[in-house]
């Protein structure tokens, strides 16, 4: 298994991964391959963006991906990883994909200076919590979790 960063000019690897992604969290809803592709080239990897992708690789199929961003100011003039997202492909699960893309985090998190890896998980996935358990990572009590969506985040914009 290779872990390895994904470019723009790879997003087309991605989009197998990315449909099993949609197909998982939004079944029948899922977006279209064509959609994907527009998706990952003029957003994820938009200049804007801001967004790095890591992919694992078992004979040159992509089977898991972990997206993330280090952010500052971040605890003693140091920079806070958090990852976005960490997708593990239905056939690969259990075989250490999750693991190693999570220590190619932490490699990563420690080569640019970051002090902490952060990232959440959500409550209706208790695969995810029992797999970052497994790996002994803390969970945070002390944080809380905010958000503005569809017409509140317009509402309030426009407020």
């Amino acid at each position: 298994m290779n872990i390895l960063p994904i470019t723009s000019h790879q997003a087309h690897l991605l989009v197998p991964i990315f449909s099993e992604l949609e197909r998982y969290y939004f079944g029948q809803d899922a977006a279209s391959e064509c959609d994907i592709l527009d998706y990952l080239q003029h957003g994820l990897f938009a200049d804007h963006s801001g967004v790095r992708l890591v992919a694992a690789s078992v004979n040159d199929q992509i089977v898991g991906f972990a997206t993330y961003t280090i952010m500052y100011p971040a605890p003693r003039l140091s920079g806070q990883m958090y990852m976005k997202d960490l997708f593990v492909s239905q056939q690969a699960r259990g075989l250490g994909v999750g693991e190693k893309l999570m220590k190619y985090l932490a490699r990563e998190a420690l080569d640019k200076q970051c002090l902490r890896l952060d990232w959440t998980a959500e409550t209706t996935n208790p695969g995810a919590a029992a797999f970052y358990q497994k790996i002994h990572a803390a969970q945070v009590a002390e944080k809380q979790y905010f958000r503005f969506e569809g017409d509140a985040l317009k509402a309030f914009a426009k407020a």
